[in-house]
């Protein structure tokens, strides 16, 4: 058996777990841009702002969603190398998961200001 296993599952769980996220991130980008496609066909209401916005938005998301993925892989394999060494490492993975969350934060506040957008325009 490997030596530190259960460090270096929890750091592949942890790992599995910002793929899932920016997996979702990246399908939701994915519907918020095909969805405006089909609320401009379901409906002529749709303003061409409206739609570029979406199409933004959705873009942006699919981004972050790969920026999410090439952060979280740059984290895992720092991590898992601290895990293999035998120097004492002081918490040195803090920065990149401040990074991880807020770039959610972002994504969140971006939804919200979109969302907002949209529901003000369709008024």
């Amino acid at each position: 058996m490997k030596e530190r296993f259960g460090d270096h599952a929890a750091n592949e769980r942890t790992f599995l777990a910002w793929v899932r996220t920016a997996i979702a991130v990246m399908a939701f980008g994915f519907l918020v841009e095909r969805f405006d496609l089909f609320l401009q066909i379901a409906s002529q209401t749709l303003s061409a702002h409206g739609q570029l916005a979406g199409n933004i938005a959705g873009l942006i998301l699919i981004g972050l969603g790969v920026v999410i993925i090439v952060l979280a892989l740059l984290r895992f394999r720092r991590m898992s190398i601290e895990i293999d060494s035998t120097d004492l490492v002081p918490g040195s993975g803090e920065r990149l998961d401040v990074v991880l969350a807020a770039l959610l934060v972002t994504l969140g506040a971006a939804l919200f200001v979109y969302l907002t957008y949209t529901v003000i325009s369709s008024l």
